[in-house]
């Protein structure tokens, strides 16, 4: 019997299934094409609010010993989470401690830390190329961890990394920076433990991003206060400048930024959130050179294109990877 039934025929019964492309299917592959594009626009703000987060950083480090500065921010984030969730009427029940443990003191203390300390000894925009090789370290431990394989491309852009990276480490011409470099290549390390942490951890459980954000971010504050408490940090030189560089760097650099980055995170696969890196250390770059006055040198200079030109790479094969990948509901709501 012919399916296709003949012009004029009467209309199926009620209940009958109907002959064509799945409704359903189409609603799930807009909701999830919808999904995405939400994500990119939070990633561009992203880059924005962290580009310029750099600059603020060292502003701020005239007034304060690093450690000391990145425990300020994070203790204001916290505090602007914590309002965000009483005026939202959020549960603040703290929910999967461990977890929000793990991440708290890798992708909170240990980052920030590293990532103060490096930039208080090196320049701004150098410092911020080193730490967002983070995509590449991803890459790499996305793959036992995640199942992710490394890509040709993924292993070229790698390569093409790890030669800026010596280049920008700029051996022959370099004194007293080369700790501060080697520092914002462990910082960059840390924030891709961190970010594979957070994938391995969304794909299990479902996670309310404000009160994990929280909690992680509360929790890996207690490190840095007992750090700050039993170290011989000079005192911060209070002014209306550092307050308002502070503001900044705890609310939308820190607190906002930070559950920004977990959305991303659970919108996009681990490989694709390394677009964020290519945007924030341009920002970061354009911005010390125009309103710090740095000038890198030329094998500086050389290092920081060969790193952009991998990042660009890998990002350019994550997003034709990505693009051809069906849409599918993530493993937790949005």
């Amino acid at each position: 019997m012919n399916s296709a039934a003949p012009i004029g025929s009467r209309a199926a019964p009620p209940g009958t299934p109907p002959v064509g492309p799945c409704v359903g299917t189409d609603a799930v592959a807009a909701a999830g094409r919808d999904r995405q594009r939400k994500a990119w626009l939070v990633m561009l703000a992203l880059i924005l609010i962290w580009g310029y987060a750099w600059l603020a950083s060292k502003l701020a480090l005239a007034f304060s010993a690093p450690f000391t500065l990145a425990t300020l921010r994070i203790a204001v984030g916290v505090v602007s989470m914590f309002l965000v969730l009483l005026a939202a009427r959020r549960s603040l029940r703290p929910r999967h401690l461990k977890a929000a443990l793990l991440v708290g003191m890798i992708q909170t203390a240990a980052f920030h830390l590293l990532n103060n300390w490096a930039l208080s000894g090196g320049s701004t925009g150098n410092i911020s190329i080193l730490v967002f090789t983070m995509p590449f370290w991803v890459l790499l431990f996305a793959w036992p961890a995640l199942g992710e394989r490394v890509s040709a491309v993924g292993w070229v852009s790698v390569a093409l990394a790890a030669v800026g990276l010596v280049a920008l480490m700029d051996l022959p011409g370099t004194t007293g920076a080369l700790p501060a470099k080697a520092l914002a290549v462990a910082a960059g390390a840390t924030w891709a433990l961190g970010v594979v942490v957070v994938k391995r951890l969304q794909a299990r459980i479902s996670l309310d991003l404000l009160n994990f954000t929280f909690w992680q971010m509360l929790l890996g504050l207690l490190p840095m206060l007992l750090l700050v408490g039993w170290s011989d940090q000079p005192p911060v030189a209070w002014s209306p400048t550092f307050v308002a560089l502070l503001l900044f760097l705890g609310i939308p650099s820190t607190a906002l930024a930070w559950w920004m980055w977990l959305y991303v995170l659970r919108a996009l696969p681990a490989g694709v959130t390394g677009l964020s890196s290519l945007g924030v250390p341009v920002v970061a770059l354009l911005g010390a050179r125009v309103h710090l006055g740095e000038r890198p040198s030329a094998l500086e200079w050389a290092g920081t294109a060969l790193i952009l030109a991998a990042l660009a790479l890998l990002s350019l094969d994550a997003w034709r990877r990505a693009a051809r990948r069906p849409l599918a509901q993530p493993s937790t709501p949005s």
